[in-house]
């Protein structure tokens, strides 16, 4: 009779489980971000009730960090935020590629632990102390000011940690840190009751969308290009020590995301596009970060080739190729011209005819 308890338990467990990934489906949610802020909500309201921080805020933070607590680096030291040793940390660590190979970032006991060393972080930071004048209940005015201080070097991580805290409806936990809003009364707890056959579809979630950088010059007309496309391995590989598949036209990048536990809007983020259903062309498609620095120091302009597809095939992020060769994102250099990688460019590439 216990083992039939225990059974029933488990699959009512399940069960449970199911219907919570089916109703944040239903709403245009990705389920993985839900358990993520179901797993660690207490833990954000318990460090704004200590230190100040919004709520909205640091769960933002670590669903973008950890990519809802999938990351390598998550999974291996507990870290939810990215903090790198620095010369003060004297904790445990762990090595990961990140801007630059085998960097030094710090490892925890707990997720309570990196929760509370982020707080630490940034209330004993000179350079975040403007934060903490700040409005507790305006998480845009936050978001924008970590960016400011230079928390993140993603020139849209202000508009990504808004984007997360309106479309998870994360303002709730402020208020319940706050006192404004009790316990159960959130918005996520309030739909986890409802029945899901009552639920309206929703739009999924879409993330803002990258400027495409494709330009053609008088002389170099689609016409003219004779692509001659690279052979890539089958499965994951790596770029840049950066992990990434080449995918086939007509793939659904829903399959890309399940196939390797990644949140969906995460794959637009990584690769720098807009939001689409399925590959347009047959692409490399990354399912990582690239990196800030590249690993070949220079790219010589083939013909067809723009900034965009450069960054891509050097697994080198667009903003870091654009400052390295004072380039703006209109901009197509010239065929021929040398593209730095690694280090400023001595000046402007010579630019495409008319540019």
């Amino acid at each position: 009779m216990q083992k039939l308890k225990i059974l029933f338990l488990l699959f009512a467990s399940l069960a449970l489980k199911n219907s919570f990934a089916q109703l944040a489906e239903s709403r245009g949610q990705d389920p993985v971000v839900v358990q993520y802020i179901k797993n660690y909500k207490e833990l954000a309201i318990e460090e704004m009730q200590r230190t100040g921080i919004p709520a909205s805020i640091k769960l933002a933070q670590g669903i973008h960090e950890t990519s809802a607590g999938t990351s390598d680096l998550v999974r291996r030291s507990n870290n939810h935020f990215g903090l790198k040793c620095k010369s003060e940390w004297t904790g445990m660590t762990v090595k990961h590629t990140d801007d630059a190979p085998n960097e030094c970032f710090r490892k925890y006991e707990s997720s309570k632990d990196s929760y509370k060393d982020q707080s630490n972080y940034l209330k004993n930071s000179p350079r975040y102390a403007s934060l903490f004048d700040l409005d507790p209940t305006d998480y845009k005015a936050w978001a924008f000011g970590l960016k400011k201080a230079g928390y993140a070097t993603n020139p849209k991580y202000s508009q990504v940690l808004i984007k997360l805290i309106e479309d998870y409806d994360l303002q709730d936990y402020t208020m319940i840190a706050l006192g404004k809003l009790k316990s159960g009364q959130e918005t996520l707890a309030k739909n986890e009751n409802k029945n899901l056959e009552k639920i309206p579809d929703e739009k999924p979630v879409v993330m803002p969308a990258e400027p495409e950088v494709i330009v053609y010059s008088k002389k170099e007309t689609k016409k003219d290009v004779v692509e001659k496309k690279p052979e890539y391995p089958e499965g994951e590989f790596k770029i840049n020590e950066t992990k990434v598949i080449y995918a086939k036209k007509g793939t659904s990048y829903l399959s890309i995301a399940e196939k390797y536990a990644i949140p969906l809007a995460r794959i637009f983020e990584f690769n720098e596009m807009k939001v689409q259903e399925t590959v347009d062309k047959d692409q490399l498609i990354y399912i990582m970060r690239k990196r800030k620095i590249g690993a070949n120091e220079q790219h010589v302009v083939k013909p067809g080739e723009t900034l965009s597809g450069i960054a891509q095939a050097e697994a080198l992020r667009i903003e870091s190729l654009l400052e390295y060769n004072f380039l703006q994102p209109n901009m197509q250099p010239a065929v021929g011209s040398v593209l730095y990688l690694r280090s400023k460019a001595p000046g402007m590439p010579a630019l495409a005819t008319g540019k």
